[in-house]
């Protein structure tokens, strides 16, 4: 089982071999990363041609995949409604918040401004 979740732009930073991303990535030696359907979605969409694609398919598979429950609709719908005025949480960020408010597992996460409100210290920021 999943020790934490990643969002989509810590993907993307490591996918662009963006140093921070994967001294990041290293001292989570030991530990099993998880991403949830939406990001995996996210980062399938970013590709812009078949070779792109492929590699980020091949770079996904890693990852263990985290898949939300009803409740966690529930729960993403509830979460929207409460914070989507306030703070301009979206409808993705609730769906990708869920499984880890379930299941308590620490958000990486660059977008704090959304998460937070979300999950609390459960969102954190990695690097």
């Amino acid at each position: 089982m999943a020790n934490l979740l990643v969002d989509t732009a810590i993907l993307v930073d490591l996918l662009r071999n963006y140093e921070p991303a994967l001294e990041w990535k290293l001292t989570r030696h030991g530990e099993i990363v998880g991403i949830v359907p939406y990001v995996f979605m996210e980062v399938m969409n970013g590709a812009r041609d078949r070779r792109v694609q492929n590699r980020a398919l091949a770079f996904l598979h890693q990852f263990e995949m985290v898949y939300p429950i009803q409740d966690d609709l529930e729960w993403a719908m509830t979460q929207h409604v409460a914070h989507h005025l306030k703070f301009g949480v979206g409808v993705i960020d609730c769906l990708i918040a869920a499984p880890a408010a379930r299941l308590g597992l620490p958000l990486y996460t660059h977008n704090l401004k959304h998460f937070t409100p979300l999950l609390g210290e459960l969102a954190q920021k990695p690097y």
